[in-house]
């Protein structure tokens, strides 16, 4: 289709980011033309092409153009995103990206390292902190728990210290050690190993772990000693003791290890993530006793600024961090001081308060706030021009919503909204001239009266002189625009052409474009019935984060929308204290089936101590037999989990390739049809479907495997078709395409037709896991659960599941939501998106701020009276909604 552009309001001809033949992904060889010095919005169905052109086309080429100017080493140091599929592209200035994704696993990234904020306070520790008598100054890198300098010497600046105690390693201690009464130790060889070296070290093994005496029990798990011994295997102790007089050959030589520094060891070294995990289970960790949980050592921790220390000051939201710094900003750091121990009382009540929700102990003690203040005019200078500094960077962040965050906050705890608008606080900052920005859906997660803030943001980075390039499903961002370029008309095979590009006001002439009706107003609202109530499920006295003695009722049988702006509490109550409670009650653990192996690994000694839930379920719950959390963790973390997979429907494509004749005679059965098993796999790639080609300091390159050309199967595998199509084909197929080629098989059609009408059907069977974006991976868990027979009674809960989605894929999904309410489900949504809202049954606005503004219901009941709310901040937005429709 041809592209179409306003020629009236053309930028002058040497301000175009000129695109030729961009073939990226579905892109079908695209010539457009797109403004610089604009706020540029790509939108279009989900899969429709609009990431491809923006991040996969244009970031990617812009990246590719500059890292030719670096050192090839550095070059080696940089994730490179690849060449992409395109002719050319002229007057392309550098990029930087700003996208969606998850907090990097560690948590010592934090809010204020993202930020820069961190390095700054430690400065200002540094340079004008009160420091006791006689103690030397300290430099910046002494209040960062994440140098050596800084780090508290006990707890290696985690805050947390982890213990093996002999409670967590022998569970039953009734049990003898032949019985397993050691259950930190190995499983197998290697624990029948341990216990046949203390049958030859003569302990008793065949007694009741309780009756040995404490010595020995503590010898055996503590001891550091390893002694050497001969080990007479399969031997009862009378004969080893036999053996050993006649000092008769043994079967080998055996070392032995105590359970604590077998678990330590293991934990450490292993290369294994499955025994990573098994040890992780008899590690107990506590609050360091020495830094007391502020992972600082000493020296740093006497050093106080406002009569806080630095791991105090960090915990105070960053809007009463601001207010803090004013007067120092202006050069007032002497009223400061004087009201120190207030302010010290109050920052020592906050982290007692969040020491006891984590668990730990309470401490009476307030901080010393008797220091000397030293104000001599170095110091007063220096805390004004930091502080300035600060205050800068800290409004920014405010107005982006995100004043209720601390510096001390993790990012894995952080939404990908939030985490992208800290980057894009931290861009705001960076006073780069001519340089593309490209965001990923900066409104996801933002509630819409955040979203002029955003606007201004964006507009501050134009009016410096840069572009902005936006892939965008929010109308209120579209009709922003100074330029749209409309991607589709549908998704995948069916996408991936311009429908329009040019001033947002000329899509309206565009029929192709989904998205026109809903930019101009004339998409309808939903026909849906207003539903009655089967029950009420009641939370009494909910107490987790920022909710206090919070009361809720939730309607059974009903489509539930939470509200409210970031921070506001609608997760801590509905993702947080309503899974812990239901799923107590049912007996189930959600975590076990949405544990993130790969981070759950990597920071189990880093994590912070997960918050625990106060209150109790009041009425209603004997209604809820099931309950299903549906979120937007990835559905796996390696290619080889996809979609087909995920959802099972792959066994059952396999049963019908190992139904057919040729399979038949040749006994291949449907182990045989799966790229993960050596019998049926490519041998040269492992049925990874492609090598690695390492170039050095250019980005690797994976080739299609040159024996199986990227079927992933070997040859004789391939041979068998059904229908005429190999197991390959059928996995290279979009939904969509195996709807129609399995129309006669209802086992497989199902899932496929579910995968389809909830906007999926644009996915290939065979697309990894890794190329999922997290809404992606959410509606195929929501599928999943979709296929399955009608239960009823189950309680369904998701975390803003229209992230992603363009305002027709919101539709089709609204429909499949209420298809489980007809079925006799309930549905509980926690949402931005004010179509979604003012669709729902029942609406609980949180609110009536963020952090400790927040917490509170502020209104609750049919859309239509919570639109009428005075006190909620969104109720004018819903009111826009039903004004509308």
């Amino acid at each position: 289709m041809a592209t179409t552009i306003n020629q009236e309001a053309e930028p002058a001809s040497d301000a175009y980011v000129r695109v030729r033949g961009a073939r990226e992904h579905n892109l079908k060889n695209i010539d457009v033309d797109i403004p610089r010095n604009a706020l540029v919005v790509f939108t279009g169905v989900s899969g429709s092409g609009k990431s491809s052109l923006a991040f996969g086309t244009l970031y990617a080429e812009a990246q590719r153009r500059y890292l030719e100017s670096v050192s090839p080493y550095a070059r080696r140091l940089i994730d490179q995103v690849g060449v992409p599929e395109v002719d050319s592209i002229e007057g392309l200035p550098p990029a930087v990206a700003l996208q969606q994704q998850r907090g990097s696993p560690g948590a010592r990234s934090s809010v204020g390292s993202v930020t820069t904020l961190s390095s700054l306070l430690r400065m200002l520790y540094s340079r004008a902190g009160a420091y006791p008598p006689r103690q030397a100054m300290l430099y910046a890198e002494d209040f960062s728990p994440n140098t050596p300098q800084g780090a508290c010497p006990e707890c290696h600046g985690l805050g947390r210290v982890y213990e093996v105690t002999e409670q967590t390693m022998v569970p039953d201690s009734n049990l003898s050690i032949r019985d397993r009464a050691i259950a930190a130790w190995p499983p197998a060889w290697h624990g029948q190993n341990l216990r046949d070296i203390l049958v030859t070290l003569g302990y008793d093994v065949d007694k009741p772990w309780k009756d040995l005496p404490q010595k020995d029990r503590d010898w055996i798990l503590f001891t550091d000693e390893t002694p050497t011994v001969p080990v007479y295997a399969g031997f009862t102790p009378k004969e080893t003791r036999a053996a050993l007089r006649s000092k008769m050959e043994p079967s080998y030589q055996g070392t032995f290890t105590s359970a604590r520094n077998y678990v330590l060891h293991t934990f450490a070294t292993s290369s294994s993530a499955l025994m990573k995990k098994r040890v992780s289970r008899y590690m107990r960790g506590g609050t360091c006793p020495l830094c007391e949980g502020k992972k600082l050592k000493r020296e740093a921790l006497s050093v106080t600024f406002a009569g806080l220390d630095i791991a105090e000051l960090s915990k105070l939201p960053l809007d009463q961090l601001a207010a803090l710094l004013e007067p120092v900003a202006d050069g007032k750091l002497q009223l400061l001081n004087e009201a120190a121990p207030s302010l010290s009382r109050q920052a020592s009540r906050k982290a007692n308060e969040a020491r006891i929700a984590a668990g730990g102990a309470s401490h009476s003690a307030s901080p010393d706030v008797r220091r000397t203040s030293n104000l001599s005019a170095e110091k007063v200078l220096a805390a004004q021009r930091l502080s300035q500094d600060m205050l800068g960077r800290l409004a920014t962040l405010s107005n982006l919503g995100l004043g209720y965050l601390t510096l001390d906050r993790s990012t894995p705890t952080l939404s990908p909204g939030e985490l992208q608008r800290l980057r894009l606080a931290t861009q705001l900052g960076s006073h780069l001239f001519g340089v593309i920005y490209v965001l990923d859906e900066p409104t996801a997660g933002l509630h819409p009266s955040d979203g002029e803030a955003l606007f201004d943001a964006l507009y501050r980075l134009k009016a410096t002189g840069n572009t902005l390039f936006v892939v965008e499903h929010d109308v209120a961002m579209i009709r922003r625009a100074d330029w749209l370029v409309d991607v589709g008309p549908a998704a995948g095979e069916l996408g991936g052409e311009i429908l329009y590009s040019g001033p947002p006001q000329g899509l309206v002439s565009i029929e192709a474009s989904q998205t026109r009706k809903y930019l101009f107003g004339n998409s309808q609202r939903l026909p849906l019935k207003e539903r009655t109530p089967t029950g009420w499920l009641k939370l009494e006295g909910i107490t987790r984060n920022n909710l206090q003695q919070l009361d809720a009722s939730i309607p059974l049988g009903c489509f539930t929308a939470v509200t409210g702006v970031s921070g506001s509490g609608k997760s801590s109550l509905i993702s947080q204290a309503l899974l812990d409670l239901v799923s107590a009650h049912l007996g189930t653990d959600l975590n076990a089936d949405n544990e993130d192996e790969g981070q759950s690994l990597n920071t189990l000694l880093e994590a912070e101590p997960e918050a625990t839930t106060a209150g109790r379920l009041a009425g209603g719950v004997s209604q809820i037999k099931r309950l299903v959390q549906v979120d937007q963790r990835p559905i796996g973390r390696t290619p080889r989990s996809n979609l087909a997979t995920y959802t099972g429907l792959f066994d059952n494509v396999r049963k019908l390739f190992a139904a057919t004749p040729l399979a038949k005679r040749r006994k291949y059965e449907a182990g045989r049809f799966s790229f993960n098993l050596p019998k049926g796999r490519c041998a040269t790639c492992e049925g990874e479907g492609s090598v690695s080609v390492e170039l050095l300091f250019m980005p690797s390159v994976y080739a299609p495997c040159p024996d199986c050309k990227g079927t992933r199967y070997n040859a004789q595998t391939l041979e068998v078709t059904w229908q005429d199509k190999n197991i390959a084909a059928i996995l290279a197929m979009t939904v969509s395409e195996a709807c129609r080629q399995f129309a006669g098989e209802p086992a497989v059609l199902r899932p496929l037709t579910v995968l389809r009408d909830i906007g999926l059907g644009y996915l290939r069977l065979g697309q990894p896991a890794t190329e999922l974006s997290g809404g992606e991976a959410q509606r195929i868990k929501l599928a999943t659960e979709l296929q399955r027979a009608p239960r009823g009674h189950t309680l369904y809960v998701l975390d803003e599941p229209t992230t992603g989605l363009h305002p027709a894929d919101v539709d089709r999904l609204l429909l499949q939501l209420n298809g489980l309410i007809e079925a006799g489900n309930t549905v509980v949504v926690v949402e931005h998106e004010m179509r979604v809202v003012a669709q729902s049954d029942w609406v609980i606005d949180m609110g009536p701020g963020a952090g400790s503004e927040g917490g509170r219901i502020v209104a609750s009941g049919r859309p239509a009276k919570v639109a009428a709310s005075r006190d909620s901040r969104t109720a004018p937005f819903i009111n826009q909604v039903l004004a509308i429709t």
